[in-house]
């Protein structure tokens, strides 16, 4: 038991160090030049992502409430329309017709990675 502790800690340490030495010293980088510094966009002025359905069916309901009566289903396929946003979103569901509240806990707006 305690060797099979050994061999899998050493399996993990050299998985751990493998990475850092395959990597390129830091003199050996590369620097970027004015022509590619100048063409990065800072991504906190583009405009927000659109809203998705994060799971594979919501259901739309008539009030801004879990208990309220169910109206429709939204799937990941339906183009829709949010008008009111919150914990709950005001919706209409393009594809079928049906206007309704979703939870925000299912359909949101995906969050952008800014790398500066």
């Amino acid at each position: 038991m305690r060797s099979t502790r050994v061999a899998i800690s050493a399996a993990m340490l050299g998985a751990l160090a493998l990475p850092a030495l395959s990597a390129t010293p830091a003199s050996a980088a590369t620097v970027p030049t004015a022509a590619t510094a100048t063409l990065a966009v800072s991504c906190h002025n583009l405009p927000p992502l659109p809203y998705a359905v994060h799971t594979k069916a919501v259901t739309i309901r008539s009030r801004a409430s879990s208990k309220s009566t169910a109206l429709g289903v939204l799937y990941k396929s339906h183009k829709f329309s949010v008008s009111k946003s919150g914990t709950w979103l005001s919706i209409t569901d393009k594809t079928t017709g049906v206007k309704g509240w979703v939870s925000g806990t299912y359909v949101y707006r995906a969050v952008r990675t800014c790398l500066d």
